[in-house]
């Protein structure tokens, strides 16, 4: 890479601006708030129109639903005909509003501000414009770029990202993988694992005047889940090893209660309650150990107070990771550090990413995207488009400097030879 090859893609971006910003604007109109998982087939029409638009094919594809969803579906498309594969990843469904405005975006003192603007759908236009712009100036050597566009990584990706796995649609031997979330400049080689549990405590409803014939669900739902508050502070002080934002907590996460609910009236005793456990851990913890204790304590609470109880295994997704210094790593931090100027730092993100996904099949995946974390599901979620723009001339300039290199992790001398990688931890 070159630092005229720097100069014309960005040569290339600029004066696309307003088209990225309007695509933008037309991608956050879609209301494809997940869950429940609405409005899925419409932006993704909108999005295969986007790739047609920028001379790129497009093909739209049909996934069996999960839940809720409606018409779930999967983007994908190939841009270029090499050997080598190199993946964009990402997702177009969004977290619930807070306000239905959040549908219609702003322009503002150079940021555009609508729900999904960071978390990812800002991401997908830098990634769609990044892609043609390495075709359009002969950025992709002897390879090609494929983009995945899935419809539910925020209730877990199972239909979407699952649906690629289970039908092959990923090649094991691609140089990397590249997905488009709001890193803040920062590169994340790793993320946490994820288990989600469904609580549901049984009881037996009777009128209130007959209050001493029930048995009150959500009497034991309180006790069963007052143990759970002492094994929530554990986790928090069993810290990683991981580099991390300063400000993110560095124990793993569990969330009691998230959502929650029963009853069948205000003067009927509750016969049956539920409640929610949410948990983001860390990659040194071992799921499975942690899903046992879960329930354990569950189980022991209930089997206390001799209170009936099921326990719903929701989500179960693991934990990933590339070393910094993998050579596929260092050669997007390069590109970084050439477009921005400043050296990226390798993080794990606080959540869990569709990284995951490929790092099983040993590619090396990463996390970099427009945007920041701590406004994307707020209500005031924002992108700056100079940043869109940049992260766009990343993503072509990343596809010149990996598609024009084997794939460093067929060989462990690569991976062991690698320079010190660019600002780690």
């Amino acid at each position: 890479m070159t630092i005229d090859d720097s100069d014309r893609v960005r040569a290339w971006l600029e004066p696309r601006a307003d088209e990225m910003a309007s695509l933008l604007g037309t991608l956050v109109a879609h209301e494809t708030e997940n869950p429940p998982g609405r409005g899925l087939r419409e932006c993704a029409r909108a999005l295969t129109d986007a790739l047609a638009g920028l001379g790129l094919d497009g093909e739209l594809i049909g996934v069996p639903a999960m839940d809720a969803q409606e018409d779930p579906c999967i983007v994908r498309a190939t841009v270029g005909d090499g050997a080598k594969t190199l993946y964009f990843h990402g997702h177009f469904d969004v977290v619930p509003v807070q306000d239905r405005a959040q549908f219609t975006a702003r322009r503002q003192d150079g940021k555009i501000i609508g729900r999904g603007t960071a978390d990812m759908k800002g991401g997908i236009v830098s990634m769609l414009y990044g892609a043609a712009a390495a075709r359009e100036l002969g950025l992709l050597g002897d390879g090609k770029i494929v983009v995945h566009l899935v419809c539910d990584e925020e209730t877990g990706s199972v239909a979407g990202s699952g649906f690629l796995r289970r039908h092959s649609m990923i090649d094991p031997a691609a140089v990397a993988m590249v997905t488009a979330e709001p890193s803040a400049g920062k590169i994340w080689h790793a993320a946490r694992g994820a288990v989600s549990l469904r609580v549901t405590v049984h009881g037996r409803e009777a009128h209130v005047g007959q209050a001493n014939f029930g048995i009150n669900s959500f009497q034991h739902m309180v006790r069963i889940a007052a143990p759970l508050e002492k094994y929530v502070r554990t986790m928090l002080d069993r810290h990683t090893a991981f580099a991390m934002d300063g400000d993110d907590g560095h124990g793993s996460m569990v969330v009691v209660g998230g959502l929650s609910g029963g009853g069948s009236n205000f003067n009927v005793v509750p016969g049956t309650t539920w409640f929610t456990i949410d948990s983001r851990f860390n990659p040194e913890e071992d799921l499975e150990v942690e899903l046992k204790n879960l329930t354990t304590i569950i189980e022991t609470a209930a089997d206390g107070i001799g209170a009936e109880v099921t326990v719903e295994l929701t989500q179960f997704q693991p934990s990933a990771s590339t070393e910094p210094r993998h050579p596929a790593g260092q050669a997007l931090a390069q590109c970084i550090s050439r477009v921005t100027g400043a050296e990226p730092a390798f993080e794990m993100c606080a959540g869990i990413l569709d990284t995951r996904w490929y790092a099983q099949l040993d590619i090396p995946a990463f996390a970099y995207g427009p945007g920041r974390l701590d406004v994307s599901h707020g209500p005031n979620e924002y992108v700056d488009e100079q940043e869109m723009r940049s992260v766009a001339a990343v993503y072509a300039l990343s596809a010149l400097e990996l598609l024009r290199s084997r794939r460093s992790a067929d060989s462990r001398s690569d991976l062991d030879s690698a320079e010190k990688p660019i600002a780690e931890a």
